[in-house]
């Protein structure tokens, strides 16, 4: 629990792992050995704050589609950076399966304009700040046009209601999902498995760098 509080490149690795905690098997043994290689060879990274960067709330969002093949359910990631750094993430599987991209995204995103707001009162809380509207950067543009169109299509009108809560704080003008491209989506190190190059790039736009250990 504490390294996935501190080190939000494991995330998705621990939560997938968590899931076969009932019957686990060789093949989840080994993969956590691999988890634990992982930490042993970065000991000395961690996130970096300094206070050369602009106060200001982005989020990341991102949804993998059907990505369990037990149960075809989507896993869901979001982080949130505040400077130079993360202040928070998460991975979790969807409690629902999603019937398209556009709503595993759309459904991901609901969850992140939660964690939205509540950062956004603590900050405000904190800081006595006067807050402009967060910015959370998702790669589905179908997405997007939904959380801006009042009229729900086809699409989306089987969507449980509670999931809609996004599009009212995007017309209340205290959110905006705007389009950040795949290659540049950082949300995506909470969702799926990626290559070392692409997971290292990634890493590094998390905020998590080297330190000097004494």
């Amino acid at each position: 629990m504490y390294l996935t509080n501190t080190r939000p490149d494991i995330c998705f690795a621990v939560n997938t792992l968590s899931q076969f905690l009932v019957e686990p098997r060789r093949v989840h043994l080994v993969a956590a050995k691999h988890v634990m290689r992982y930490l042993k060879g970065t000991m000395d990274y961690g996130l970096s704050y300094d206070g050369d960067h602009d106060f200001t709330l982005i989020g990341y969002t991102d949804a993998d589609w059907a990505g369990s093949v037990a149960d075809r359910k989507s896993t869901s990631g979001c982080c949130f950076s505040l400077g130079s750094a993360m202040i928070s993430w998460q991975s979790r599987k969807q409690s629902s399966i999603a019937l398209s991209t556009a709503e595993a995204e759309y459904i991901d995103a609901c969850s992140a304009s939660c964690e939205a707001i509540w950062l956004r009162k603590v900050l405000t809380g904190l800081f006595d700040l006067e807050m402009r509207e967060t910015a959370i950067l998702c790669d589905n543009q179908s997405c997007i046009k939904m959380t801006e169109n009042p009229v729900f299509h086809d699409r989306s009108k089987h969507i449980e209601i509670r999931y809609h809560f996004i599009h009212d704080m995007v017309q209340r003008g205290a959110l905006k999902l705007q389009y950040i491209s795949t290659d540049e989506q950082v949300a995506d190190v909470m969702t799926k498995p990626l290559s070392r190059v692409k997971f290292e790039h990634f890493r590094d736009k998390l905020g998590i760098v080297r330190k000097d250990l004494p």
